[in-house]
């Protein structure tokens, strides 16, 4: 079994002046800022995950971008997860085709100017990506310029192509981005901050851009520190290392002043995912056998400290219409089989903390039901790619279910589709495929918040998906932070109006 002794973290091991010693970037706090509303102090940011792809914007790393407000696309969400505008200003649906209006008087950091053809460039290369980001699964779109506009034309009509295009994976950067063999950020953004230093999954410096369409920022800048272990992102909160730290572990939580974390339910399922194509769980009845084995609220209670809910399906509170469309719905599943002592091995990631114990919770109810488990536990990326390939019989992921879109469809697609570039579970289901693929097409609204459900019972019943519980994120603010962003989607943290006072 791959797992620390005692699932100690090795940041629990050391003095805690020890572990923070060197694990933040230099804050430069000391250069005041002679411009903006600010303080003139930079802020201090403690990321939970490092960068797993040179924070190429054509992988999870997006997100880091558009948390740091450097990297933007043409378009945001509001709170209902419908459209905004951004780097365009307007928009319109003729059939298959969208055009968009391009933002003008937008300069780059590196000091190019923002035309159709840029946004045209970045848009053509995200849907030539190999893979693709996970918002284009199953989307074949052309992109063409004309004039101050953008037509978008997709090969069958997609009622969601605004919601697309607000996902990160699709930032729009400058021509220079895409001069190497891999995208590069630094310095060609169009955000209110100008990443000018990256130093591996260690450390990186943004600074603020005076030349920002949406005004300039109130901080002179962000220093970022990358911190997988959760002790010691708390300790950094507590001990004042950090202005701004990502997911406080529950463990944590409890040791934190109160008045320094939020917490708010995210659309966030933890779910046990099951391998449909070979092994033990090739068996329908060997699925509903381990998902009658599994106790959340057991999990909510002792390892979340009941900061989580218990999941009635894979979409959570967070959409609260899923609860109400689900009433009285039910889903017909296999019978459970005897496991009769069958061995599997469940892979997980120590990135979020929980998950390890998660984990272990699991083995022992598990067992207990006649499977005997073995745990294989590593940090995020160098397990991801096993998961992906179908290495282990069950892998736990923490997943964000509206993550790119706001819209769950593109998720249920990703993971639970055939072609699903995210599809752990190895599924291959006929009505599974034809029920995500009518919610992906349904027009934006109580239809389509209709097809989401019905999409989401087609999935559980075949038991690829064990849900047991929505988290809620807890994130960690000091006491002079100012203006700091608390988005359930995880897209927006540091904003024009952050500060440290």
């Amino acid at each position: 079994m791959r797992l620390p002794a005692r699932l100690l973290p090795a940041a629990a091991l050391v003095p805690t002046a020890a572990l923070l010693t060197g694990c933040f970037a230099s804050s430069g706090s000391g250069q005041a800022s002679t411009d903006g509303e600010g303080s003139g102090q930079r802020i201090r940011i403690a990321m939970m995950l490092p960068p797993r792809s040179a924070l190429s914007p054509l992988s999870d790393d997006a997100f880091k971008l558009s948390r740091w407000s450097t990297a933007e696309t043409l378009v945001t969400l509001d709170e209902d997860g419908d459209a905004e505008p951004a780097l365009a200003t307007g928009w319109k649906q003729s059939g298959k085709t969208w055009t968009f209006t391009i933002r003008d008087g937008v300069t780059f950091h590196d000091g190019t100017k923002l035309t159709a053809q840029s946004v045209v460039r970045s848009l053509s290369e995200a849907a030539a990506a190999s893979p693709k980001p996970r918002i284009l699964d199953g989307v074949e779109l052309t992109v063409r310029a004309k004039g101050d506009t953008v037509s978008v034309t997709t090969a069958t009509e997609d009622p969601l192509v605004p919601q697309r295009l607000s996902s990160p994976q699709l930032s729009i950067l400058s021509a220079k981005a895409y001069a190497g063999k891999t995208v590069d950020p630094l310095g060609t953004g169009t955000g209110a901050f100008e990443l000018t230093e990256v130093n591996g999954t260690t450390s990186a410096r943004l600074d603020r851009y005076d030349g920002y369409w949406g005004g300039q920022a109130k901080a002179p800048g962000i220093d970022v520190s990358f911190v997988p272990d959760g002790t010691a992102r708390a300790a950094a909160l507590r001990s004042g290392e950090a202005d701004v730290v990502e997911a406080v572990p529950v463990s944590q939580a409890a040791l934190v002043d109160q008045d320094l974390i939020t917490e708010v339910p995210m659309p966030r399922t933890n779910t046990l995912y099951l391998n449909t194509e070979k092994g033990i769980f090739r068996d329908a009845g060997m699925r509903a056998a381990a998902r009658e084995a599994i106790d959340a609220a057991t999990i909510v209670k002792g390892v979340y400290e009941g900061r989580a809910d218990v999941a009635d399906g894979l979409l959570g509170p967070a959409l609260p219409w899923a609860s109400g469309l689900r009433d009285g719905r039910k889903v017909q599943r296999a019978e459970a089989g005897d496991p009769d002592g069958a061995a599997i091995t469940i892979g997980t990631f120590t990135d979020r903390a929980e998950l390890p114990e998660v984990a272990q919770t699991l083995q022992q109810q598990l067992q207990k039901a006649g499977f005997k488990v073995k745990l294989d536990v590593r940090e995020y990326a160098n397990i991801e790619s096993d998961a992906l390939a179908g290495e282990f019989d069950a892998f736990i992921l923490s997943r964000a279910t509206v993550l790119d879109s706001g819209d769950p469809a593109a998720y249920l697609y990703s993971d639970f589709a055939s072609d699903g570039s995210f599809n752990i579970a190895q599924l291959a289901d006929e009505n599974v495929d034809r029920m995500v693929r009518k919610a992906s097409e349904t027009e934006a609204g109580d239809g389509r918040r209709r097809a989401v459900v019905e999409a989401e019972a087609a999935v559980l019943a075949t038991d690829a998906a064990v849900p047991m519980l929505h988290e809620r994120v807890i994130q960690g603010d000091a006491a002079g932070v100012v203006g700091v962003a608390h988005d359930p989607r995880e897209r927006e943290l540091i904003t024009v109006e952050t500060y440290v006072k």
